[in-house]
């Protein structure tokens, strides 16, 4: 992409009152953005309103400053492709071409060049999930990479992260045609949100690939997330959420995915945990209820496997009190009634559990077995 490209794109995109479907109707009409930002005003107002033709033809000094630093961000030689994809480019992902407001531009950052041989699928759940909640998330997240597929998420606190992790940790490039996983984040790619996620994003970019339709510059605005998540989906054949509340960010991808005509998945849990009420609900309208990497497969195209699926972990126990404690969160209350055992000593056989993985403490004082761990 040229200098000249470059300006006229973000001259259309950045625009005063030119969104997405304006944007559209302009380039059905004159095609790319460099005719476009050319035509005479009377030309424009045919297409658009006369307050939108003058922004077009007189881009503000603020979408000038952007062309200059976006260029220069896109010269920066650091071993990551950084580019641009636009509506018709070739290496648009085209499976956002079936949505029905598919991104204008995409900014992306890592290894761009292997989006277009992707097979996503989408994990998605809570940002303050339950300690089983995460492992699940790493787990299938391994699985799915194992089979060769992409990850699909959004950067997020907890589930994002847990299967962003997962699917790094199953990375094999002699397997995958495609990156390893793909963040679709709510923010400008010159910035990382959370900050923690620094170098978790930085890892990403490695073998996988990061992607906004942000402009660089942008801050984590509530309104950026309900846009990234239509693209999670679009990017994918399905979307697993692993947990998540009644009200929540993930339900509104798995609602957009069902949109798009994509399959649903969700792990059930706990009627007990807040953090599984949103998966139950999905069941109940119809998601496909699923407890290993298998049962995603049933429903996708075969053409969508690379080898066979590995079955996740389990463990099995004969310590008492595993067995006390079941697959639900407990008070340590209860865990006295269940055991008979003497306060400090459950006490310090709980400590010696978590410290082995085999027990997560949970909020409020409660306990979690670790069905998987």
């Amino acid at each position: 992409m040229t200098r000249e490209e470059l300006a006229a794109w973000l001259q259309l995109v950045q625009a005063d009152g030119i969104g997405p479907d304006s944007a559209r109707r302009l380039l059905a009409a004159f095609g790319l953005p460099e005719q476009i930002v050319a035509q005479s005003r009377p030309a424009l107002e045919q297409v658009v309103s006369s307050r939108q033709a003058e922004a077009l033809r007189n881009p503000a000094p603020e979408t000038l400053a952007l062309i200059d630093t976006t260029w220069a961000w896109l010269q920066q030689d650091d071993g990551l492709q950084r580019r641009l994809l636009t509506l018709g480019s070739p290496d648009y992902p085209s499976s956002l071409l079936q949505m029905a407001d598919p991104p204008v531009l995409l900014y992306g950052l890592g290894q761009v060049d292997r989006l277009a041989a992707s097979q996503g699928m989408a994990m998605v759940g809570s940002r303050n999930p339950t300690p089983q909640g995460a492992i699940n998330a790493r787990q299938f997240a391994r699985a799915f990479a194992d089979l060769g597929w992409t990850v699909v998420s959004g950067l997020a606190l907890g589930v994002d992260a847990a299967a962003h992790e997962g699917a790094l940790s199953g990375f094999d490039a002699t397997l995958h045609a495609g990156p390893s996983t793909i963040a679709v984040v709510g923010t400008g790619l010159d910035r990382v949100y959370p900050r923690q996620h620094r170098e978790l994003a930085h890892r990403i970019a490695q073998t996988g690939v990061l992607l906004s339709e942000c402009p660089l510059g942008a801050p984590p605005l509530a309104h950026h997330f309900p846009q990234r998540n239509r693209i999670i989906a679009g990017l994918s054949h399905g979307v697993l959420v692993v947990e998540a509340a009644p009200q929540s960010g993930s339900l509104i991808t798995a609602r957009l995915a069902s949109e798009q005509g994509k399959e649903v998945f969700a792990i059930p849990g706990s009627i007990h945990s807040p953090q599984s009420r949103g998966c139950h609900a999905l069941i109940r309208q119809g998601a496909k209820l699923v407890e290993s990497a298998e049962d995603v497969l049933e429903e996708l195209r075969p053409g969508l496997v690379r080898r066979d699926a590995p079955a996740l972990p389990q463990r099995t126990h004969d310590d008492p009190l595993l067995e006390a404690l079941g697959y639900d969160p407990v008070s340590l209350d209860a865990l006295l009634a269940r055991t008979g055992m003497e306060t400090a000593t459950l006490q310090a056989r709980l400590l010696e559990l978590e410290l082995d993985g085999e027990v997560g403490r949970l909020p409020g004082g409660l306990f979690q077995r670790m069905a998987s761990a």
